[in-house]
């Protein structure tokens, strides 16, 4: 196994470097790929490499579909160090020509990442059964070279259930409703249909994310009517949102409300259009770090 996790790369490098290539890739049956997490915000699929640290592809929530590849190091570079990715044939199939994938640069004391093109371009390697693989000097020693090696060994199984995840994320991310607005139909506390429709996502978002840590519900009304009964339909409104929430299953000891009458106008009360953006219940939400 020690052996197969130095193989050297004659490939990239002179016959007499290569007793200075240090090459970290799991053995065929060490090499394991799992999905670390599946849900309809996050997806991550997670393989170890021996002796050096893991690498992990993820996506989350959002309008476009992301891809992030990081190469989580257990010793972070110490210097800003250029390297070159790779797609090369495992050991066990010699004399298929390597090709490039990308030229990135490692920043000083973070992990390694890999933009979204390239990062997909290496899934599509490890379908084929070959291995992305990353070279670069050391930062403690320029004079040695280090390979490493994502190895394709039952990869395909699990990439399958990757995919699946990434069909079924949410189309909207966290900070699309972070800060949510939602306005009223004149009088009481029906809200518009856009609004419920906002709503219905708002909640949906909250029932998948346990990083949530406060929802503040703050709401108001136009000026039509009495300060004291404006302010009891704002913290009704202000309530009928917190009850949905919790009866969709969110804790209500996560949840504030407060009611704020007529105060705090965003827009004159001279037309209706005015007015319904008066009427409002501004959510905000956040989540721990």
């Amino acid at each position: 196994m020690w052996r197969n996790c130095f193989i050297l790369s004659a490939l990239l490098l002179p016959l007499g470097a290569a007793a200075d290539m240090r090459h970290y890739v799991a053995s065929i049956a060490d090499s394991q790929w799992r999905l670390a997490e599946n849900s309809r915000i996050r997806c991550s699929l997670e393989h170890d490499i021996p002796a050096y640290g893991k690498a992990v592809f993820s996506s989350a929530a959002g309008k476009d579909q992301n891809l992030l590849f990081t190469l989580d190091m257990w010793s972070k570079p110490d210097a800003a160090t250029a390297a070159t990715l790779v797609s090369k044939a495992p050991s066990w199939r010699p004399g298929e020509v390597q090709s490039t994938i990308t030229r990135l640069s490692y920043m000083r004391d973070f992990n390694g990442e890999v933009p979204k093109k390239a990062a997909w371009s290496m899934l599509t390697e490890l379908e084929r059964g070959r291995e992305p693989t990353f070279y670069y000097a050391d930062w403690y020693n320029s004079n040695n070279k280090v390979a490493v090696g994502l190895s394709a060994a039952n990869f395909r199984r699990k990439y399958t259930e990757f995919r699946q995840c990434l069909s079924g994320l949410l189309p909207y991310s966290f900070d699309d409703i972070a800060f949510t607005v939602l306005n009223y139909e004149s009088g009481g506390t029906e809200l518009t249909r856009f609004s419920k429709a906002q709503l219905a996502r708002v909640q949906e978002y909250l029932s998948l994310d346990p990083d949530v840590e406060l929802i503040l519900i703050n709401a108001y009304t136009d000026s039509h009517g009495g300060r004291n009964l404006n302010q009891k339909v704002s913290d009704k409104r202000a309530d009928s949102v917190k009850d949905f929430f919790v009866s969709k299953g969110i804790p209500a000891d996560r949840i504030q409300t407060e009611g704020h009458g007529e105060t705090r106008h965003v827009a004159s009360n001279q037309g209706a259009d005015e007015r319904q953006r008066n009427r409002r219940v501004v959510i905000q939400i956040t989540k721990a770090i």
